[in-house]
């Protein structure tokens, strides 16, 4: 796994932490946090766009965030656990896990010094 894509999955990380923090921040800290989140996972995302194929770096990103989002609102924020939304999320990580397979991991050709005509 390249820098790349070990950037995209941090994005998400991040992408779970302000989307937790739009929800339930409620102090001038926890807002500061979603803000630094939101910058650092939007920032993040785009560096790894200008090396890797977009639309798969946004599917996975994308991708990795639902995840995220819906298993920590099940671990620390009391949403009920349900084997459908597993069985569902099992199968985006198949989708993503696919898309990471079949894309290739090389620099986009202009950006490598590669003719581009």
């Amino acid at each position: 796994m390249t820098r790349h894509w070990l950037l995209v999955v941090a994005a998400a990380v991040f992408e779970v932490i302000w989307v937790a923090g739009l929800k339930h921040a409620d102090s001038i800290l926890t807002w500061l946090i979603t803000f630094a989140a939101i910058a650092i996972s939007f920032g993040g995302l785009i560096h790894a766009g200008k090396k890797l194929p977009t639309s798969t770096v946004y599917a996975v990103f994308v991708g990795l965030g639902t995840v995220g989002t819906v298993i920590s609102e099940m671990i620390w924020f009391g949403e009920p656990f349900q084997w459908p939304k597993i069985g569902l999320i099992a199968l985006l990580l198949i989708g993503i896990i696919g898309l990471k397979i079949v894309t290739p991991d090389h620099e986009h050709p202009a950006e490598s010094g590669g003719d581009t005509a």
